[in-house]
């Protein structure tokens, strides 16, 4: 058992019945009254976030949750096969555990969130940032800027489409951005 005071971004904890990470904290310590804990969770299954106040030393469980590297291996029917890159065991997680399922491409490393009291598999994270070939875009035409955004569409290498700037061309590698899938910039050769 913990209490608030062990409180930090991050960690995982049992509320409610189900588990949450703390993404937001702040303790507030009142004029008049007690001290309490306002925080943001974060569903780990559901990925809702919501807002809670909890009392200063209110008694919390904390979650141990193990995150393992894995090697992306290929997708089937059944669903997205992983390799543990240390103990070459393989699972099959299902596409919903995945944030941005379209961001994986083959031998890929991201890391596998499980509950380590009872191996429960509860999320799929990349890293923040993919390097991926444009596998095809329009030519982008100088002074095509009167929409006032310079970008357009390009299909990468998974079949994604990612709003890009006009210089980009056909064969470039860019480093899309995993939590939102937008383009971050192009990689040098």
């Amino acid at each position: 058992m913990a209490s608030t005071s062990d409180f930090r971004n991050g960690l995982c904890i049992e509320f409610n019945n189900d588990l949450y990470t703390i993404v937001q904290f702040q303790h507030v310590k009142p004029g008049k009254g007690p001290a309490f804990v306002r925080t943001k969770l974060k569903n780990v299954t559901t990925g809702k976030v919501i807002d809670n106040t909890f009392t200063a030393g209110h008694k919390i469980t904390i979650a141990r949750v193990e995150r393992r590297p894995h090697q992306f291996l290929y997708k089937d029917d059944v669903g997205y096969h992983f390799m543990h890159t240390e103990t070459y065991e393989q699972l099959s997680v299902e596409e919903s555990m995945i944030e941005q399922p379209l961001l994986l491409k083959e031998s890929m490393i991201a890391e596998i969130v499980v509950h380590a009291d009872n191996e429960a598999i509860l999320s799929v994270e990349l890293p923040a940032f993919v390097e991926m070939e444009v596998t095809y875009t329009e030519p982008g035409i100088k002074g095509d800027t009167s929409s006032g955004s310079a970008s357009k569409p390009a299909t990468i290498e998974t079949g994604l489409t990612v709003y890009v700037p006009l210089f980009i061309n056909q064969g470039d590698v860019i480093k899309v951005d995993t939590r939102d899938g937008s383009y971050s910039e192009r990689v040098k050769k």
